[in-house]
């Protein structure tokens, strides 16, 4: 299967955020990657929960919601989701990781476990039979326009070679030259911000030029 684009909602231009929607639908973006923090565990705040209701209300466009978040297992019935739509959350977010999982999947969603670059893949050892995807962040998360964290590229290909049933999300500086490498050491989804889909140009060609790289 090629790769899959996750655009990222918190990078696209709210002043014509209905003419953006209708170029990834045309375009067959797959995914709309929506970042959720709170001010708590991560030092910002970005989409809120009307925001994602609109969106879903919008497109039929399946969502990708990123909780950045304390405590998800009390603010998910907060955001709007179901079938065919991704939810990610923290492993540090949470102590009760199962509860989360079966939460989400209890709504027809796909459940994701979130890791920070410093967060080692063992966490994972007790719940990757519950999950339908693991999203490994290759910045630390909070901010758009970080660099990369050049280690977490080893990190995916020791989770694929761990696990190569497993969807693999990757979120931070996925750039055209660093998607390609992300697909190399096996990333499935790439969620695309302001180093590829939404830099300097025009998004029909930015789409066009990521979709070639992570083919």
């Amino acid at each position: 299967m090629n790769g899959r684009i996750a655009a990222s909602m918190m990078c696209a231009n709210v002043m014509n955020l209905e003419g953006d929607l209708k170029t990834l639908e045309r375009l067959g973006v797959e995914y709309l990657h929506m970042d959720i923090m709170d001010g708590c565990f991560v030092p910002n705040y970005t989409l809120g929960t009307d925001y994602v209701r609109k969106i879903k209300e919008s497109t039929a466009i399946p969502v990708d919601i990123h909780l950045m978040v304390d405590r998800p297992e009390d603010k998910l019935d907060w955001f709007s989701f179901g079938e065919g739509d991704y939810v990610s959350f923290h492993y540090e977010s949470t102590a009760h990781t199962q509860k989360v999982i079966q939460k989400i999947i209890a709504r027809g969603a796909k459940a994701m476990l979130a890791l920070n670059p410093a967060t080692p893949l063992c966490v994972l050892e007790e719940v990757i039979s519950e999950l339908d995807g693991v999203l490994l962040m290759t910045v630390n998360p909070g901010f758009a326009g970080q660099k990369l964290v050049v280690r977490t590229l080893e990190k995916i290909k020791r989770l694929r070679g761990a696990h190569p049933e497993i969807e693999i999300e990757v979120d931070g500086n996925v750039s055209f030259e660093n998607a390609v490498k992300m697909r190399a050491a096996g990333a499935d989804i790439f969620v695309a911000g302001t180093s590829s889909v939404f830099a300097e140009g025009t998004l029909e060609d930015n789409i066009r030029k990521f979709r070639e790289c992570i083919t």
